[in-house]
């Protein structure tokens, strides 16, 4: 499902998604109001990107929303004003939520913003991402939640760890060459990229 959003008292415009060439939003996905999806993104059944509170939604290219993702925000705006506590900036620009290129959101996984995942992020299966920026070339192992902190490049989060503190985000492990998940993105990239080609060849 692909919709416009609705008027209320904090979201003054209707918006229509903007949809990247060579994306493929599967029937059973929901992405409503004031979205921009990049090319080559493969968005699963049961997803849900929601641009109709907090807004806009940002996802970069090459990036994949597997089944059971949530993104959505805190609104971004009350009575025609902006809630700037409820927007993040990237590159001179205002969102809700910014997830940029060639990031991979497992299985359930939600970004709530306000929220940034920055380029070559694998964001697993049932983790958390709110009031958070993730930088490039991270790895957020599964059912990890992540609120109010920010996370250097190139850092892991272990599964089911709860990080709440700047102390215990900066004390997160870095990135080696021996990390068993290293090039867990590379793979999942590959397959939702080439998954997203094979579902418009066979519309």
């Amino acid at each position: 499902m692909i919709e416009k959003n609705v008027k209320t008292d904090f979201c003054a415009n209707v918006s229509e998604p903007v949809i990247g060439e060579g994306t493929f939003v599967h029937p059973l996905a929901a992405v409503i109001g004031n979205v921009e999806l990049g090319k080559n993104i493969m968005v699963s059944p049961m997803a849900s990107v929601r641009g109709d509170e907090g807004q806009p939604l940002h996802v970069g290219d090459d990036s994949n929303i597997q089944d059971g993702v949530i993104i959505h925000a805190l609104e971004t705006e009350l009575d025609g004003k902006p809630v700037e506590k409820n927007r993040v900036d990237v590159d001179g620009k205002k969102y809700a939520v910014y997830v940029g290129n060639r990031v991979s959101l497992a299985h359930q996984a939600h970004i709530h913003g306000p929220a940034v995942v920055m380029d070559d992020t694998f964001v697993g299966m049932r983790a958390l991402v709110f009031k958070t920026f993730v930088g490039k070339n991270c790895v957020i192992e599964p059912g990890a939640i992540l609120i109010g902190v920010r996370v250097a490049d190139g850092r892991y989060v272990p599964g089911g760890s709860v990080v709440k503190t700047q102390a215990d985000a900066d004390a997160l492990p870095v990135i080696t060459a021996d990390y068993p998940m290293k090039e867990m993105n590379k793979g999942v990239l590959h397959v939702n990229k080439a998954l997203a080609k094979g579902y418009l060849a066979a519309k």
